[in-house]
């Protein structure tokens, strides 16, 4: 599973998950699922388990990436 932002991306802080079957939108405070386009249940739980357990790692590096 990846992980990423997107340079064009916009508020809200949201990341954006690759799978191997798909791909998924979450955002980051508070977590929460946006979209999905083929990741299954099991991935998804995966992916928020892992947002939730970075949730302030993934808010320095948004800052970071975006100069804020």
């Amino acid at each position: 599973m990846r992980f990423a932002f997107f340079s064009n991306d916009h508020p809200p802080i949201h990341v954006h998950v690759r799978g191997s079957d798909g791909v998924a939108k979450f955002e980051v405070n508070p977590v929460r699922l946006l979209e999905n386009k083929g990741l299954k249940p099991k991935d998804l739980k995966l992916a928020e388990a892992l947002i939730l357990e970075n949730e302030e790692l993934i808010v320095k590096r948004w800052n970071e990436f975006f100069n804020r």
